[in-house]
């Protein structure tokens, strides 16, 4: 991915450390969750929606939207205009990239929750790519404006029946080309990938984004960026214990759609901040903030 190499080298936790020790308990523990609008004070990242995009966002944030193409789009005016399923090349795919970054730059986005490299078999129908190099060439299109691409949802829902986003309690198994379109996302340099809320049994008895092997398994390809979790607000009132183990399994941020459930995390991961429990995951995300969140 272009400029990639350069952002990555920037993800080496040192540069972060003086930023870490001026920051409090509840710094650190806001800084790795990520919120749907109106998002807590000090939170890492907010995640804008079609219908709260232009809402004012906290100071400092980094802003996430789903801007995949088609359908699900934060922001439906803005491109691309097609949905992954119809890009019939990888200079198209790339091109669209290019496109959605510019436009999302303008508005003020800073991270693109796309490409969805889940396997073409999966149940998300048009948002599949019909091979991952295309979603690479999107990846590198947005890269290639300064917008990070963030890669989802690892390992893959290619086996799954349905969407996590339609059933909260969703199976899946690994496959090995389907780890494959990740691995190559990764030697590509994408700076985020996203985890599955699926259920993978070789993984453990746990959803994927609380599963350590999970992150393990991502780590293992030599991903250095930051790696977020699926919305733990698929389910309406999630566990309480659900961010503190995300975070020990190897999430560095905690997505949620609800601001409540946002606050709520924040609350749980005060004694892990406090403890020093955290500071890995701060150190990423800082270096992911100032690699991105910076115009």
């Amino acid at each position: 991915m272009l400029a990639l190499a350069a952002v990555l080298a920037s993800l080496a936790p040192g540069a972060a450390d003086g930023e870490l020790a001026r920051m409090t308990a509840y710094d650190k523990a806001a800084l790795l969750v990520v919120s749907g609008q109106p998002a807590p004070r000090g939170v890492g990242g907010v995640f804008v929606r079609r219908w709260d995009r232009n809402r004012p966002r906290p100071p400092g944030a980094l802003v996430f939207a789903d801007q995949e193409g088609g359908a699900v789009r934060g922001f439906p005016h803005l491109p691309p205009a097609r949905p992954a399923a119809a890009y019939r090349s990888a200079g198209e795919a790339r091109a669209a990239g290019r496109a959605t970054g510019r436009a999302l730059r303008r508005a003020g986005v800073h991270v693109d929750l796309a490409p969805v490299l889940d396997a073409p078999t999966g149940p998300l129908g048009s948002r599949h790519f019909r091979d991952a190099r295309f979603g690479w060439a999107f990846a590198d299109g947005l890269a290639s404006t300064g917008v990070a691409a963030c890669a989802k949802h690892f390992p893959g829902l290619g086996t799954a029946r349905l969407s996590t986003d339609d059933h909260p309690h969703v199976r899946a198994r690994l496959e090995r080309a389907e780890l494959a379109a990740f691995r190559g996302a990764v030697a590509r340099g994408v700076p985020c990938v996203m985890t599955s809320h699926a259920f993978y049994p070789s993984l453990g008895r746990f959803r994927a984004s609380l599963e350590a092997r999970t992150y393990r398994q991502l780590r293992s390809y030599g991903f250095r960026g930051v790696a977020i979790t699926d919305s733990l607000s698929i389910v309406r009132e999630p566990p309480a214990y659900w961010p503190r183990r995300a975070v020990h399994a190897g999430a560095d941020l905690l997505l949620f759609t609800s601001p409540e459930h946002a606050r709520r995390a924040i609350r749980s991961l005060l004694p892990l901040a406090r403890r020093g429990d955290l500071d890995r995951h701060v150190r990423r995300v800082l270096a992911f903030r100032r690699a991105y969140g910076r115009r």
